[in-house]
């Protein structure tokens, strides 16, 4: 009776199984659904996120190639829109995540988190939303990329697809780290500057960092967005002659650093912020 009973139980987890594992699925799919719908309904948001990029790769890009391009002979403007192009998409993820706190404020991410679905697919959804946020806004960069005339062959848009797929993943997931530590959205307001704004430079957005002093190669190899960054660069500059000048790394070792890093950031933010709703 009891071995009866043993394989009964066993087999009603295998059967389980599949279920628990369709509905994180479909929870992870609606929870980024939702921020994907908030998005499109926030007109100042749509128009900041375009706006701000924009600024940046025409006047900053433009107006270095206009001072150095011609002495140096270096065409500084696709180097400024594939940093401007990571950059955006990973901080974008990142500083969206604030919406966890909003949830919070409001108990709806207390209701999700007492439903009988993973914590990681909660995150993982609003991960997912946020990285569908910035999708568009990479597509945006592109055409305006190509608009100031920055070449580009079918490869390269195909490849910085592909990186900002994975820069937006891993912003949202440095985002949850950091968001697990913040008591509000007031202090996520004022301190997320402080995170962001450094790395700007750190991570060689708008200028090269090849040779950096040790100490600031310290803080380079340190900073989460330096390989966002060296990744979008290193599959737009693959096979040219630019390749070893303005890529810091092996796309492999970006890669590598990206893969390991989104899983410590996932688990630690999950964590973090679980931890939180429970001392509430």
């Amino acid at each position: 009776m009891t071995t009866i009973t043993q394989t009964q139980l066993r087999t009603e987890r295998n059967r389980s199984f599949p279920n628990q594992l369709a509905l994180n699925v479909n929870a992870t799919l609606a929870i980024a659904f939702r921020d994907f719908l908030k998005f499109l309904r926030d007109r100042a948001r749509i128009l900041s996120t375009f706006l701000f990029p924009l600024i940046f790769i025409g006047f900053l890009g433009g107006g270095m190639q206009a001072t150095f391009g011609g002495s140096s002979g270096y065409n500084f403007l696709p180097f400024v829109f594939t940093g401007v192009l990571a950059q955006t998409i990973w901080q974008s993820t990142a500083i969206g995540i604030i919406s966890l706190l909003e949830d919070r404020q409001n108990d709806f991410s207390q209701e999700i988190f007492v439903s009988p679905i993973s914590r990681y697919a909660i995150v993982f959804g609003k991960i997912l939303g946020e990285t569908l946020v910035a999708l568009p806004q990479g597509l945006g960069i592109i055409l305006f990329g190509l608009v100031l005339g920055v070449s580009m062959s079918p490869l390269q848009v195909l490849g910085l697809m592909v990186a900002g797929v994975v820069a937006a993943l891993y912003g949202g997931a440095f985002g949850i780290m950091v968001l697990g530590v913040m008591p509000s959205r007031r202090a996520a307001d004022q301190l997320f500057p402080f995170v962001f704004l450094p790395q700007f430079f750190t991570a060689g957005v708008f200028v090269p960092i090849k040779n950096l002093p040790l100490p600031l190669e310290i803080v380079s190899l340190l900073s989460p967005l330096r390989y966002a960054v060296d990744l979008v660069r290193g599959l737009f500059y693959a096979g040219s002659a630019e390749f070893d000048f303005v890529v810091l790394g092996p796309i492999w070792v970006n890669v590598l650093v990206l893969g390991i890093s989104f899983g410590v950031f996932m688990v630690i933010g999950t964590v973090l912020f679980v931890r939180a709703e429970r001392n509430r």
